[in-house]
């Protein structure tokens, strides 16, 4: 898995990058078929009084492509927010990629 995590307007600390590797293992123990994960960390100075934090982050796992947004007043919220919103598309993702057909049943004679 190729993961990248880059910072607009901030720098990535090391205890920020640790924090989102930690969340994007709960991704990768649900679906392990994950190609490539880009996370964009942003601080948008709108006005004084509101800082707002953005996370976002585009998922390539094998036969679809995942985007996820998530803003709050807080970067780790953010993250938080975002991992939740990763997780529940893997999750449909998976459910729909597996096969849930069963054999047909054999007649008896």
């Amino acid at each position: 898995m190729n993961l990248t995590i880059s910072g607009h307007h901030l720098e990535v600390t090391p205890a920020l990058r640790s924090y989102v590797t930690t969340k994007l293992d709960r991704i990768t123990r649900h679906f392990d078929q994950v190609v490539d994960v880009k996370v964009l960390l942003t601080v948008e100075k709108q006005k004084e009084k509101q800082r707002r934090q953005r996370a976002e982050c585009n998922v390539h796992v094998k036969g679809n492509d995942m985007f996820a947004e998530s803003s709050h007043e807080d970067l780790y919220a953010a993250v938080d927010e975002l991992m939740d919103k990763l997780d529940r598309q893997v999750v449909r993702h998976k459910d729909r990629v597996q096969d849930h057909h069963h054999d047909p049943a054999k007649r008896l004679m």
